[in-house]
């Protein structure tokens, strides 16, 4: 692909934003500006989050955020790192749901291991267990 003679932008017929004739790629634009909207709002500082965790350019980041263009695949990874609603939706467009539950029992269970531990720690130092 060239960059067009004048102007900075991308020719749309690419297929980067979705109207390229590939349903899927603008279900993804799509999903993936709707899971980053409902993970981080749609304001500056959830793009400059965005941008922090990516390394995008702030306009590219914009450009999620609006549909216009999805990320890439090194970027798409960075994300699901920082974003459980994009890593949801991504396990989603996959038809993989189940890992997200997995991944959510997997947090539940570490969330009840440091209550019960703080409860412990409340009861005092008993060797039994046993909370008082």
């Amino acid at each position: 692909m060239s960059f067009p003679k004048k102007g900075k932008f991308f020719p749309k017929e690419t297929g980067y934003n979705g109207k390229g004739g590939h349903q899927t790629k603008g279900c993804f634009v799509e999903e993936i500006a709707s899971a980053l909207k409902r993970s981080l709002g749609d304001s500056r500082a959830g793009v400059k989050t965005v941008a922090a965790w990516t390394g995008a350019n702030e306009k590219t980041v914009k450009n999620w955020f609006s549909g216009t263009y999805g990320p890439s695949g090194a970027h798409l990874i960075a994300l699901a790192r920082h974003s459980d609603e994009v890593l949801g939706t991504f396990l989603a467009m996959a038809g993989r749901e189940d890992l997200m539950v997995a991944i959510k029992l997997a947090a539940a269970e570490e969330a009840i291991s440091e209550l019960l531990d703080a409860v412990r720690q409340l009861g005092g130092d008993d060797p039994s267990g046993k909370v008082s």
